[in-house]
């Protein structure tokens, strides 16, 4: 019973908690004991401090028994990518490159003050690349692999964040989308994971370091659990500038509306290009059609542009990350970096400033595109990747000249990139597999705080689909490497 627990969603969970079916208490033991015999696998997570975690799932049951029960998140277990601090555990940020007093949190993240304000427990810290910046080789803390299949790649940065849902470790993630690192984990795994709209989340309390597009959002194994985690931590908080002073929606309130007439455009750059593989084609075309049975109008939109996020978001946000580390850790920490990160950065640090004012510039341009396509629909649909996800070895990021490196870089960011850069939600949902049996994904794009819609449409679309009831089976996926 208690392995059964963990492949409900988080909706199903909190009615059984609050019709007194089940404890916090269960549900943190059935996530703890899959960690025990799982994690030492998929390394995804950091730190996880399981006595906690079960003090505060008695103080939940106590006071959901005295009448206090807080909403649909009060006792359900969650973890967060290790860029967010929260007191008692360390921000070790994956790297060696901090010292043991750099890695002591200052208080909770603003997103952990809200989670634990709605009753919600937190497990732990979870794996990521070095800095949540990507094209780590070596990992610390040990070597995340795929839940469907441990040789392959969990994807980049809140890659640990994608890991534990799908495996069945927690209940939803939190992680940091820069360019894609909320909705690469998600979709690699096989889980729902959101970008918000940049500013509809706090950042303060998390290790930012691409201030013009790092964005904090949920991974789970439901869009129902994506919404009532987002109503949870959205809204307004002085702390952070740079937060919208928009208060949060009651996001999950809005899910079961028809989407009969809605208008959902095609971006054929992104799902009809030529390196799109056919075994992408084909099930986004399946897709379509289950779209099209729901009764939306399925139209087509071009992106011209879109092609041009991923050079120019790297020249600016690259950028702007190497800017953050170059003062003191990449000149007195040089030989401390993963091999793989310090290159990035250290190529990063030398873009001129007269590049990185163009980039700026361009960026502009083509985020008006977006959003000028984004006038005439409800929502922008695309394959989140334009491929299934490789081999460890294969998906190894590194800064390299050669074409094949940039028909890499292309592959793995072109259906993400564009609207990360354009600083818009986007969420990405199961779609199927792939022949290797592997999650393939769908992502939705919408304008700028439209988040409520385009939870609507994709919950209507993982329902009518079904997808997201697929979830890996770890004693075979997993069973040569525990042998």
């Amino acid at each position: 019973m208690s392995d059964e627990l963990t492949a409900l969603s988080g909706s199903e969970q909190a009615a059984l908690i609050r019709g007194g079916a089940i404890s916090p208490v269960d549900l943190v033991s059935a996530y703890l004991a899959r960690i025990e015999r799982w994690d030492g696998i998929l390394k995804a997570w950091i730190t996880v401090d399981g006595e906690r975690a079960l003090a505060a799932a008695r103080k939940a049951e106590a006071e959901i028994a005295a009448g206090q029960y807080r909403g649909p998140l009060h006792g359900i277990p969650y973890g967060v990518k290790d860029q967010m601090h929260a007191l008692g555990f360390p921000t070790t940020l994956a790297t060696k490159v901090l010292d043991p007093h750099e890695m002591v949190a200052p208080g909770n993240a603003a997103v952990i003050e809200k989670l634990d304000a709605a009753g919600a427990i937190l497990l732990g810290k979870q794996n990521l690349h070095e800095f949540g910046k990507g094209g780590t080789l070596t990992f610390p803390y040990g070597q995340p692999r795929n839940p469907w299949n441990p040789a392959y790649s969990a994807s980049s940065s809140s890659t640990g964040s994608g890991i534990a849902p799908a495996a069945r470790m927690c209940t939803f993630s939190l992680g940091e989308d820069t360019g894609g690192s909320v909705r690469g984990p998600a979709a690699l795994n096989g889980v729902a994971g959101l970008r918000p709209t940049y500013g509809r989340v706090s950042r303060h309390g998390a290790v930012i370091e691409a201030y013009t597009t790092d964005t904090i959002g949920p991974l789970a194994r439901s869009v129902g659990d994506i919404a009532q985690v987002l109503e949870a931590i959205a809204g307004p908080d002085a702390r952070d500038p740079l937060c919208s002073n928009r208060p949060a929606e009651a996001y999950a309130a809005g899910l079961e509306r028809s989407i009969k007439g809605r208008r959902i455009a095609v971006v054929r750059e992104i799902a009809w290009g030529d390196a799109t593989t056919e075994e992408v084609k084909v099930a986004f075309s399946a897709a379509l059609d289950v779209l099209r049975g729901l009764g939306a109008q399925i139209e087509e939109v071009s992106l011209p542009l879109a092609l041009y996020a991923v050079p120019l978001q790297l020249l600016s946000t690259d950028a702007d990350v190497a800017a953050w580390f170059v003062k003191k850790y990449l000149r007195e920490r040089y030989d401390r970096f993963d091999v793989g990160t310090r290159t990035r950065l250290a190529a990063s640090s030398l873009i001129p400033a007269t590049v990185y004012n163009r980039a700026m510039r361009a960026r502009v341009v083509v985020r008006r595109q977006v959003l000028e396509a984004m006038k005439e629909f409800d929502a922008l649909v695309s394959p989140t990747m334009i491929r299934a996800t490789k081999p460890i070895e294969q998906e190894q990021e590194k800064v390299e000249s050669s074409d094949e490196a940039v028909v890499r870089l292309m592959e793995r960011r072109i259906g993400v990139y564009p609207f990360s850069l354009a600083n818009v939600p986007a969420l990405s949902v199961p779609m199927g597999f792939s022949a290797q049996g592997l999650p393939l994904a769908l992502q939705f794009a919408t304008r700028p705080f439209g988040e409520a819609g385009l939870l609507n449409i994709a919950h209507a679309y993982e329902r009518a689909a079904g997808w997201y009831r697929h979830l890996p089976e770890l004693d075979a996926t997993l069973a040569p490497m525990a042998a």
